[in-house]
């Protein structure tokens, strides 16, 4: 027999009451439940009793409650399926982020879990609701998070909001308007013990004195800070959960020429512009615009160059993608997100802005996170079977293989190292040839969040190794993504 919403709500409650305790106290006091939950304590008394007939708590008299292991995941199923729905409600459905909770409160104990599925694929596998609370897994389990509350951690040292961990709506409001949400950076300058206050520097040098109840509810992380002169054993102490190096990164598919294998979540679109110039005057101008198709499962994405050469200046051939997220990153594996492109001859070949033919491209990208450094790697090739070139055709077919580190120096801000090895397919006096060539390049990025809306903007130094010779020039990237539905 499926556990009531009676049933649930006691788990639910001594789970998260279990969860607030601190070692070596393991059992929940049963006045602490009665009042959670609104009931008195002989009624809880009697309900701890019958849970515990079932085998879904342990009940110690004038001790307290704890949740068995099977208890403990029929809690956490509730609160997956709670705070999914919350998310939900805030990404598809136009609510405030204030508002989800009490509906939540109803609809966790009726939706089935294969609507809760569902809704998990299309929001793309989250690992936190919109305040930051973790979501359980579909077996029941939460990824661990390290986190600090704005009384406990460093002061004058910037950190990121990662939970707010509590519910009332006039709270959130008054978070929401400080700009005090998961995912702003902030700074503690101060705690005063005499007035129970935290001052706390925010967005644009906004600076605000909370008392320290409600610091108490904010948790963040602290970012890591790359130490060049460190050794290795301290450079792997930074890294380790406490400094916060295993949060989610703040910026992510948003390198220059190493595809990363993260498609757009949904409701969210994204636009890139791309600039390459070298020192011989030529330059290529690259627009790239990606759309999720309801999930992050399906991506469409456009690809529109502009260019100047020898021969002056143009449009290029037209990239028409699709993109499967085969693959989101956990449990030990990258992320994985395979594309096919399809080229159209949209560009004057005789002028050098196209190769004349209909083509089509493949690529393979995987990602890695590892704390502050992320790794992505690439292989695919692109083919024109039918070229053109004074008017005879021919079969181009240009492999490639790549690599990039990115370092998080700062939360918004991130060093990185591409290389990329392609044998280049190419038509010389009616004759295919094939050059390989190496291009390496080092560059940042950075970026801002203001409201629904992220901008990210690089630079980098492209280095061609070609023929044995040797070339450098330089590349700009900006980006930004902003919702289609807005909550």
């Amino acid at each position: 027999m499926l556990p009531s919403s009676t049933v649930e709500n006691y788990l639910k409650a001594i789970y998260a009451g279990v969860a607030r305790l601190g070692p070596p106290q393991r059992l929940l006091p049963m006045g602490q439940l009665a009042s959670a939950l609104g009931v008195a304590p002989g009624t809880a008394t009697t309900m701890v009793k019958t849970l515990s007939e079932s085998g879904l708590v342990e009940y110690e008299p004038y001790a307290g409650v704890a949740l068995t292991a099977a208890g403990e995941r029929l809690a956490a199923l509730v609160l997956r399926r709670h705070r999914l729905v919350e998310l939900f409600l805030v990404q598809f459905m136009g609510y405030a982020w204030d508002e989800v909770h009490d509906e939540a409160e109803q609809l966790e104990h009726v939706v089935s879990d294969r609507l809760i599925d569902r809704m998990d694929e299309m929001l793309g596998r989250p690992e936190a609701d919109p305040h930051g609370d973790p979501i359980p897994n579909s077996e029941g389990l939460i990824k661990a998070q390290q986190a600090e509350s704005l009384l406990t951690c460093p002061l004058r040292t910037p950190v990121t909001v990662t939970r707010v961990i509590d519910q009332d709506r006039v709270f959130l409001r008054f978070i929401e308007q400080h700009h005090l949400k998961p995912g702003e950076s902030i700074e503690v300058e101060d705690r005063d013990t005499a007035s129970d206050s935290v001052r706390v520097r925010g967005k644009n040098d906004q600076r605000i004195t909370i008392g320290t109840r409600a610091a108490s509810k904010l948790l963040v992380v602290a970012r890591a800070f790359l130490l060049l002169a460190a050794t290795a054993a301290s450079a792997i102490a930074q890294s380790a959960p406490a400094s916060g190096s295993d949060r989610p990164w703040e910026i992510t598919d948003n390198s220059f020429l190493v595809e990363e294998a993260f498609n757009q979540e949904p409701g969210i679109f994204q636009n890139v512009a791309a600039w390459q110039a070298d020192a011989d005057g030529n330059w290529a101008l690259a627009f790239t615009q990606e759309w999720p198709l309801r999930s992050q499962t399906h991506q469409l994405s456009y690809t529109l160059g502009y260019g100047h050469g020898q021969s002056g200046s143009g449009f290029g051939d037209t990239f028409l993608h699709y993109r499967w997220q085969a693959l989101t990153e956990g449990n030990g594996l990258p992320a994985f997100s395979p594309r096919v492109s399809l080229v159209m001859p949209t560009g004057d070949a005789s002028r050098g802005l196209g190769n004349g033919g209909v083509g089509w491209e493949l690529n393979l990208p995987f990602s890695r996170q590892f704390g502050d450094l992320y790794l992505h790697w690439n292989a695919g090739f692109t083919h024109f079977p039918s070229a053109e070139d004074s008017g005879t055709r021919h079969n181009l077919l240009t492999p490639r293989a790549a690599a990039s580190g990115i370092w998080r120096l700062r939360s918004m801000f991130n060093v990185m190292l591409e290389t990329v090895v392609q044998w280049d397919a190419a038509i010389s006096d009616g004759v295919t040839n094939r050059t390989r060539r190496v291009t390496v390049l080092p560059g940042c990025r950075t970026g801002w969040n203001i409201g629904d809306v992220q901008a990210i903007a690089g630079l980098g130094v492209p280095v061609n190794f070609a023929d044995g010779n040797a070339s450098a020039g330089v590349f700009g990237y900006f980006s930004y993504e902003l919702p289609f539905v807005r909550p």
